[in-house]
């Protein structure tokens, strides 16, 4: 038994690699890319600012990862996870990681995303420093802690707030130390993929979740409500970007976000036509290439 297990564990950089979740990554480019365009294309005299755009980048992804491997630990020490669990293999339930390995690996990732926050705020100012720790507690907070928002039904709440508004807007601001209506526009429907990248993840969970006690807002509303969640959350975009092009808050070119469209609309007739369990975890990976593919096409829109 131990030897067989032996040559099935995996490496220890394929371990780190799962445990990072790379389906979930794009939740941390697009907006970066997005709110640096936009800021090109609404400020006048423009100055590119590359080093807080590579800090920017990398802190989101940072953030991205260490809240990634919270959720990993948590998950394991309050038992959500199991092995009866349907999603990607969690490395601290398996046994790849310990639970004082995955500490120490959340503390790093932090503390790293701290790292390129410092740098930011020397160039952007204090409000780069609320924003920062901000993100940093809702990480940590989100399945951990005395009362883990996650399992009350606020986590997608919390995605739209920081993978989608807040990672534009901060983006944005770190190179021209302003907000404008245009920066609004292009964080709300950036914002909205990136949250339906949760919502797949939560309905194919839904029934475990329920068991476990995770109150996720898929188990509080049913997965009925959950599909059309995604639904709108995959199409409203699109809607925005045709609403507020014609307002003149992002240029006509953005209409070019539309060519994801088909993709968005094949996933969620997939989704609302009953998809469930393990047959969802391709759609949450596209989901996120969706989110991506749609945060580069609009960043592109910004350059032409």
């Amino acid at each position: 038994m131990t030897a067989k297990l032996a040559e099935t564990r995996p490496g220890p950089v394929r371990i780190w690699l799962l445990a990072s979740r790379p389906a979930t990554l794009p939740a941390a480019v697009a907006p970066v890319l997005a709110g640096t365009a936009a800021a090109s294309w609404a400020i006048p005299l423009f100055d590119f600012r590359p080093g807080a755009f590579v800090a920017a980048l990398l802190g989101a992804l940072l953030l991205q990862i260490g809240t990634n491997f919270a959720n990993d630990y948590a998950d394991f020490r309050s038992g959500a996870d199991n092995p009866d669990r349907l999603g990607p293999l969690r490395v601290t339930q398996a046994g790849y990681v310990t639970a004082g390995g995955m500490r120490i690996a959340i503390v790093s990732a932090f503390a790293a995303a701290a790292g390129c926050g410092i740098y930011l705020i020397i160039i952007a100012g204090w409000p780069i420093a609320v924003v920062g720790a901000a993100a940093i507690l809702g990480g940590l907070a989100y399945t951990g802690g005395p009362w883990p928002y996650g399992y009350h039904g606020l986590g997608d709440a919390f995605v739209y707030l920081f993978f989608g508004l807040i990672a534009v807007m901060g983006s944005y601001y770190v190179q021209v130390e302003q907000l404008t209506w245009e920066v609004v526009a292009a964080a709300l429907p950036v914002g909205m993929p990136v949250t339906a990248i949760l919502v797949v993840n939560n309905l194919r969970d839904v029934e475990t979740d329920r068991q476990s006690g995770k109150r996720t807002l898929a188990v509080i509303l049913g997965a009925w409500v959950a599909r059309r969640e995604y639904a709108s959350l995959m199409i409203a975009p699109y809607a925005l970007v045709l609403i507020f092009a014609a307002a003149g808050l992002m240029p006509w070119a953005a209409m070019e976000t539309w060519l994801a469209l088909p993709i968005a609309l094949l996933l969620t007739r997939r989704v609302l036509m009953g998809l469930d369990g393990v047959s969802l975890n391709p759609v949450l990976k596209q989901t996120g290439q969706v989110h991506l593919l749609f945060g580069v096409l609009l960043a592109v829109s910004y350059l032409w």
